[in-house]
C-alpha cells in the first residue's frame, strides 16, 4: 500500500486535492510547476498531472525522435 492509497494530498503549492500520481520532484519542477515540499517525490492531483503532461509533451516527442532510428 503506497502513499497515494493512504490518501496523500497534491504537493503543488496551494492545492489540497487527493493525489493520483507520484512523479520525480525534479521532473515536476523542470516542467514549471511549483512543488511545495522538498521531498524526492511529487504527488499530483488529476488536474495538475494533466497540466504536467501538457507541458512535457514536446520534450517527450523530441526524446522519442532522438532515439528512434
Amino acid at each position: 500500500m503506497g502513499r497515494i492509497d493512504k490518501g496523500a494530498k497534491c504537493g503543488i503549492s496551494g492545492c489540497s486535492r487527493e493525489a493520483v500520481r507520484s512523479l520525480s520532484a525534479d521532473k515536476v519542477k523542470a516542467a514549471g510547476l511549483k512543488v511545495g515540499s522538498t521531498e524526492k517525490r511529487a504527488y499530483l492531483c488529476k488536474e495538475h498531472y494533466k497540466e504536467f503532461k501538457k507541458k512535457t509533451k514536446k520534450d517527450k516527442k523530441l526524446e522519442k525522435w532522438r532515439y528512434s532510428a
